[in-house]
């Protein structure tokens, strides 16, 4: 009997997936795009519940994705090739996970089947942010919500 093959985030590094594999691997928090801001002392990222306003409400993911980078020349992209980006990702994000050598959680919708088990989880930001239009860049400081964990 032929064993089942295993997924591909178990059998492949983030270096051997196809784009469609490592865009899947996003779990629609929303959390990356929240401004973060870096203490110039100790190196030490803080979040904010401010986020990018192009981020869809309703699923937490880019509202135009393809042109994010024209839109926003700021916006993080994720790239194996720029592993220090990890480091801006929480401890939850299925990359940063996978990067470390960690299994992906039991919400992340590739081990759930379900598109909203992040946001029934509670993982996600949705509904628990405000964009960037409506906050000025000036007063970031007075919305941080806590330390990258």
């Amino acid at each position: 009997m032929t064993q089942p093959s295993q997924p591909f985030w178990i059998a492949k590094t983030l270096e051997e997936m196809s784009r469609a594999e490592w865009e899947s691997l996003c779990d629609s928090c929303g959390r990356c795009c929240l401004y973060k801001l870096e203490d110039d002392d100790t190196g030490e990222i803080y979040y904010t519940d401010v986020a990018c306003k192009y981020l869809n409400a309703d699923n937490c993911s880019c509202s135009d994705y393809s042109q994010r980078q024209a839109l926003v020349p700021d916006c993080l992209v994720l790239d194996i090739k720029r592993p220090e980006y990890i480091r801006m990702l929480p401890n939850s994000c299925a990359y940063r996970q996978l990067y470390e050598g960690e299994p992906l959680a039991d919400w992340h919708p590739l081990i759930s089947g379900n598109p909203n088990s992040v946001h029934e989880a509670g993982i996600s930001i949705k509904g628990k942010y405000v964009t960037d239009d409506t906050v000025s860049i000036d007063d970031l400081e007075d919305h941080i919500i806590g330390k990258l964990d």
